[in-house]
């Protein structure tokens, strides 16, 4: 997701350099537990300035804890590759340097829950957090649990955000195609809940006569089948495995570039963007996404602010055919910590907590900064469930209607620590594949190689 959020938005404290996210460096200015008016110190360490942001509300939340804690921030960039580095280091290192807690993104958050660092990340348990029972109370999305549970099965990290994935489709394009616009007709249009593509292709064909484009570009369609997939790039035997329905994306990718159903562009490049504006080749009827693709990605680049101005208010939500997520962050607590119960305060009222004092239903509402703020979905249904979704540019719809579901859908076990460095493998070689400079078979092979020469990882 950091690659949206580099591009999307701007979203601790170690006594080395820390890169700063406009590239420069920044001394932190202390490492010592306390600090000089006799606070404890807690350090976090994070990618953006949304965590942070959340931790300051909290501070004002709660003077009695503000008055015996400051947190201190490290934030390294993930746009260099620099984070998990940084993070590696510090939690290996020890020490008044290493952070209390930390953030992990669908990405690479595999790596610190179950992967090469999980051993670094404290249970919740052991925060002071009775964390079966609030996880169901709050009735946290499943896939986030799943993601957060290290190989012991204790859960060492949860989100704040929910990324289940929908449809977000232009209405005046649907208008056009099928004669309405209304969420439950354009689900049988794309086969929403089929578990295939079949029905989704059918609609391609159909709109094609109409020189309407059912997606930008085949990125479109890759977050949907990477993560609704059986099985993740890595086996049992830390063996290389190519899912069936992943493999499936080389002949769905080069159906949508020989048959026209889409505009060819490429996901963060400025035809895309360009897309969502609604001044592409053709018309595109939608984009399969997250809440936060609304928010953050549409709302920016929609060419407008209010209804009426570009495409703003022009699109509505509605379930996508398969299941799938796409981004997140998660919060971790170092095992090495000498103040877990702080951080589990903090931590407990982030993920956890579905008071309309507490940083999910804040979110939800888009009250954290005052009234007016984003709303956004949150990894609690029992918040979204009392909250109200409705949002300008989808026309007032209320999306967490939509994406409440979607997170049900949403599964968490076909992820490995490796997918950010495979995945770009991957998509470099469907790319080439379906332009035509390669075969099927030599895209594969390719594929094959690239993993086994940059991974640790058997390759047969």
């Amino acid at each position: 997701m950091k690659k949206a959020l580099s591009v999307i938005s701007a979203f601790a404290l170690l006594a080395t350099t820390a890169m700063t996210a406009c590239g420069k460096k920044e001394e932190s200015s202390s490492s010592t537990p306390a600090t000089k008016d006799g606070k404890t110190v807690l350090k976090l360490m994070t990618f953006t300035k949304e965590v942070p942001g959340m931790v300051d509300k909290f501070m004002e939340l709660h003077p009695d804890f503000a008055a015996k804690y400051e947190v201190k921030v490290t934030e390294v960039p993930t746009t260099e590759g620099t984070y998990q580095p940084a993070l590696d280091q510090a939690l290996k290192g020890g020490g008044a340097d290493a952070p209390d807690f930390y953030c992990a993104e669908a990405a690479f958050v595999l790596k610190y829950t179950k992967g090469d660092a999980a051993s670094f990340a404290c249970p919740y348990e052991e925060l002071g957090i009775d964390v079966d029972k609030e996880i169901a109370d709050a009735q946290i999305a499943q896939y986030s649990v799943d993601i957060g549970t290290n190989p012991d099965g204790k859960v060492v990290g949860l989100g704040y955000q929910a990324t289940g994935g929908a449809f977000i489709y232009r209405r005046s394009v649907a208008e056009a195609a099928f004669g309405t616009d209304d969420p439950a007709e354009v689900e049988k249009q794309i086969g929403a809940g089929s578990g295939n593509w079949d029905q989704f292709f059918k609609c391609a064909e159909d709109l094609k006569k109409k020189k309407i484009a059912i997606i930008s570009g085949d990125g479109d369609l890759w977050h949907a089948v990477e993560n609704s997939s059986d099985k993740g790039w890595i086996d049992e035997n830390n063996t290389l495995y190519i899912d069936p329905k992943r493999e499936a994306f080389l002949d769905l990718s080069k159906k949508l570039k020989d048959n026209g159903y889409h505009n060819d562009t490429q996901d963060w490049q400025d035809g895309w963007f360009a897309d969502m504006k609604g001044e592409g080749e053709k018309p595109v009827l939608g984009f399969f996404g997250p809440a936060w693709l609304i928010n953050y990605s549409l709302k920016d680049n929609c060419g407008g602010t209010k209804v009426g101005e570009g495409t703003f208010g022009d699109w509505a939500v509605c379930q996508s055919p398969v299941g799938f997520f796409w981004g997140g962050t998660w919060l971790l607590a170092n095992k090495d910590s000498k103040n877990k119960e702080a951080v589990g305060e903090i931590i407990r009222w982030i993920t956890l907590d579905t008071s309309e004092q507490g940083l999910q239903y804040m979110w939800a509402n888009g009250t954290l900064n005052g009234e007016g703020g984003t709303k956004d979905c949150v990894a609690s249904n029992v918040v979204m469930e009392k909250s109200d979704g409705s949002v300008d540019i989808l026309g007032g719809q209320n999306m967490f209607d939509v994406f409440t579901k979607a997170n049900e859908f949403a599964k968490g076990d076909n992820l490995t620590q490796f997918d950010e460095t495979i995945n770009s493998q991957w998509r470099d070689q469907v790319r080439q594949y379906t332009s035509g400079a390669k075969s099927r078979e030599a895209a594969i092979k390719d594929f094959k190689q690239a993993v086994g020469d940059n991974l640790d990882i058997k390759v047969d």
